[in-house]
């Protein structure tokens, strides 16, 4: 279906399972599922001193284009925050489950302005089943197409963006922000039930009447506009370079192919090198075999957890893939331009087309 790597034969699912067992049991007595509170306590406050500092720095910047380097500080740290909201969704940062919900709303809809309901029905179903066609919604077609039979349904305009859509990808980027944005508002307003249309519409409304009012009437009106649009696009190029490097280019699962839990964790996830400064970069994305092996495991266990995966899998005769940023970069643009030849016209030479002529 794409070219993206095949998956292997499979494994026994009753061996594997009984595996997995072994691995989650290793990792929980080895006490990495425990809470940890002294990190979030001190990551949440460098956050809320960040923000502060960008608030500081607006005030006292006032009519200078300098505020542009404001404007991506503070795409920077919502990004962040969005991070934390993240590992909230996930019930890593507190003790109960209603506490982490609450915390994981407050951070995505009045400090981000996105919508909680919206991420966590969308994201839980990823982690369901990742890169699962027809079940995956990160995989499913948009302006990119990430499998072939999407990309060759493109037409008109949209046929020569999915062309070049690994070249394209990073530079689309720049309006995520304000897609997610839209999405999520559109999905309240769609398919929300009363109470989270309630809940939600209202604190996001509140994100953007704190972020807005105040930034349209302390700084000229281009000025203004000009901080918005560097701000969104800064939010939307990190979050998307945060996730894209996770999935894409790894294993695609067909709709009827059958595999066991940690089979179809590891093949369909890749890790990304870089320790503890990565870790911060990336909110612990770059764990993403781990995480998505333990979602409630928190942010500082990863790491450990990482030496314990990678020797099971091992035993196991499982590929455990590892890159670096850059690396991962580069097969994501080379995957996006496979699956994009799939929407070239039927009259192009293959070859012309593969050439980027």
């Amino acid at each position: 279906m794409t070219d993206a790597p095949r998956l292997p034969a499979s494994f026994p699912l009753n061996r594997m399972t009984s595996s997995f067992a072994e691995l989650s049991a290793t990792v929980r007595d080895t006490g990495l599922m425990r809470r940890a509170y002294g990190f979030y306590s001190v990551f949440g406050a460098a956050l809320a001193l960040a923000l502060g500092g960008v608030i500081t720095g607006i005030v006292l910047l006032g009519d200078s284009w300098f505020q542009l380097l404001m404007a991506a500080a503070l795409g920077i740290v919502l990004t962040q925050v969005a991070f934390l909201g993240h590992e909230a969704s996930h019930r890593t940062v507190l003790a109960s489950g209603p506490a982490n919900d609450r915390l994981g709303r407050l951070l995505s809809t009045v400090v981000v302005g996105i919508s909680h309901q919206w991420w966590m029905t969308k994201h839980t179903r990823h982690h369901g089943n990742p890169n699962r066609v027809g079940k995956d919604p990160d995989i499913e077609r948009d302006t990119i197409s990430f499998i072939e039979d999407d990309a060759a349904r493109a037409r008109g305009p949209l046929r020569w963006l999915t062309r070049h859509q690994g070249w394209l990808f990073f530079p689309l980027l720049t309006l995520e922000g304000l897609n997610l944005h839209y999405r999520s508002i559109a999905s309240l307003i769609t398919g929300g039930t009363r109470r989270q249309r309630w809940i939600e519409l209202p604190s996001i409304a509140l994100h953007f009447g704190l972020y807005l009012v105040p930034i349209f009437l302390y700084l000229p009106l281009g000025m203004a506009f000009a901080f918005v649009g560097v701000q969104m696009a800064v939010f939307g190029v990190y979050m998307g370079a945060s996730f894209a490097p996770n999935h894409k280019g790894m294993a695609i699962v067909g709709r009827d192919e059958r595999l066991d839990f940690l089979s179809k964790q590891v093949l369909t996830s890749r890790n990304i090198r870089g320790g503890w400064v990565m870790s911060i970069l990336m909110g612990g994305l770059n764990f993403q075999i781990e995480h998505h092996l333990f979602p409630s495991m928190a942010r500082p266990h990863l790491g450990r957890a990482r030496e314990i995966v990678r020797e099971h899998c091992a035993t196991l005769g499982i590929p455990y893939t590892e890159t670096t940023l850059l690396e991962s970069y580069g097969i994501v643009i080379a995957y996006l331009n496979r699956v994009g030849l799939a929407a070239r016209d039927p009259f192009d030479c293959p070859e012309r087309v593969a050439m980027g002529r």
